[in-house]
């Protein structure tokens, strides 16, 4: 018989970002707060990757659908390693962005 959520074996099946945050945090704040991490670490990466100079009435827009769709990934993120490949793209796009501008320093002063 499977006990209430918060025994072991629910436990041990978390992400390993979830589970710490769980285990740091209240269990009633661990949803918002790996939500907040999520729509965070999604920001970044729309941010660093997609974005373009549009309008703020688009930018809110934009923002919106993303906060939606990071309510749906919040869920899969508890036992999926949703959080861990967010992290993972927004270093690879900080390597790429500063890569970039030095790429762009050195062209710009030859």
């Amino acid at each position: 018989m499977n006990g209430p959520i918060g025994d072991a074996e629910t436990i041990e099946a978390m992400s390993p970002v979830v589970r710490m945050i769980y285990e740091m945090t209240s269990s009633s704040v661990t949803g918002i707060l790996l939500f907040a991490v999520i729509f965070i670490l999604s920001a970044i990466v729309y941010k660093l990757g997609f974005a373009r100079k549009i309008k703020f009435w688009q930018n809110v827009v934009v923002y919106s659908f993303l906060f939606l769709g990071c309510i749906m990934l919040t869920f899969f993120a508890i036992f999926l390693p949703i959080v861990e490949g967010l992290i993972v793209a927004a270093l690879i796009l900080i390597i790429y962005r500063v890569r970039r501008m030095n790429e762009h320093k050195e062209n710009s002063t030859a």
